[in-house]
């Protein structure tokens, strides 16, 4: 239907995310992992953009089960705690990330165990050249619409070298058949998918995302990515109870402004009781000042499955961005045009 806008076809990326969370599932249960893992106490997972996101999601979705520091290590350099105990999980979609690999190579220098994730490219060549284990994903996607086959091997990485004890299969089943009972609805271009309505009022706006810090952030970040690489538009997020000591003050002068921005509120109902409560007075403060609001909030049995679903919900709502922009919402311009001029520096 929108071929001649979305010459890539982002819709059938966005919609077989159930699909491809089943898929990658199946590719992760089959993982087999030759070295030992025995005395790792530290975890960093480096990656940049959908790939780090990965690693955030793992975070969100079993941080209870996560006995050891877990960091998300996002540029070039390590930690100077990394070592020998460390497992480095380096994730890269096309395999050639310079940062990932920079970390690959760093944690080499220090001993630190290593895996990779990725298609191909010069990460899996180093996991070869070193005998480090590493999970070969499907190629073929924008990497920010890989999202299934970066945090679920990483989930079943972790499971697997005895780091978590967290059973994954079902929710990861109930959550894609959740999704796929949603999916229908979100693609609709017409005012009955609240999606659509809502990208209608925002799409010329600078959407403003607020999440509580103990639950949603990593939706937050996700949703900040998906809006501006496929709405391609600005957009930032912010989280409570931090922003309620610094940014909440904020609102205050160049109120001029205030009826370009549109603020997003992600809500799940087991939020903390006092960010609840800090959502409401700040909402109520906001609204005093007539900036336009929308509480995104769904529906599921579980807090993993509607952190997933959410996280669908966002992808959707980035495109319909795209959509009413008349722009393609795959290429990322910018993004390339940064990566050809850094190859000749």
């Amino acid at each position: 239907m929108y071929n001649k806008i979305d010459k890539s076809n982002m819709f059938q990326s966005i919609w077989d995310f159930p699909e491809n969370i089943i898929d990658a599932v199946k590719l992760s249960e089959s993982i087999l992992l030759n070295n030992i893992y025995d005395d790792v106490n530290k975890i960093i997972i480096a990656g940049m953009g959908g790939s780090a996101i990965g690693g955030d999601v793992v975070n969100s979705l079993i941080k209870e089960d996560i006995k050891f520091p877990y960091f998300v290590n996002r540029g070039y350099d390590i930690p100077a705690w990394t070592d020998s105990s460390t497992l480095v999980i380096c994730s890269s979609y096309s395999g050639n990330t310079e940062e990932t690999i920079s970390v690959l190579n760093k944690a080499k220098s220090v001993n630190a165990k290593v895996i990779g994730i990725t298609t191909g490219g010069t990460l899996e060549s180093l996991c070869i050249e070193s005998n480090y284990d590493h999970v070969i994903i499907p190629s073929g996607l924008q990497p920010r619409a890989a999202l299934a086959f970066s945090f679920i091997p990483l989930l079943y990485i972790l499971k697997k070298s005895g780091l978590i004890q967290t059973e994954l299969k079902s929710w990861l089943h109930s959550s894609a058949s959740l999704i796929k009972s949603k999916r229908e609805e979100y693609s609709k271009h017409n005012d009955a998918n609240n999606v659509f309505h809502l990208a209608k009022n925002i799409y010329s706006k600078l959407p403003i995302i607020y999440a509580d810090s103990e639950s949603l952030e990593t939706v937050a970040v996700r949703l900040k990515g998906q809006i501006c690489e496929n709405g391609k538009i600005l957009s930032y997020h912010s989280i409570f109870p931090e922003m309620n000591h610094n940014e909440i003050v904020g609102w205050q002068n160049n109120s001029v402004f205030f009826s370009n921005y549109y603020v997003l509120w992600l809500i799940d109902k087991e939020m903390n009781q006092r960010n609840k409560s800090r959502h409401e007075i700040i909402s109520g403060i906001l609204s005093s000042l007539k900036v336009n609001q929308y509480k995104i909030e769904v529906s599921g049995n579980t807090f993993k499955e509607r952190f997933l679903l959410l996280i669908h919900y966002g992808d959707w709502l980035s495109y319909w961005c795209a959509i009413l922009h008349n722009t393609d919402p795959s290429p990322v311009e910018n993004i390339q045009i940064l990566k050809d001029k850094l190859s000749k520096l």
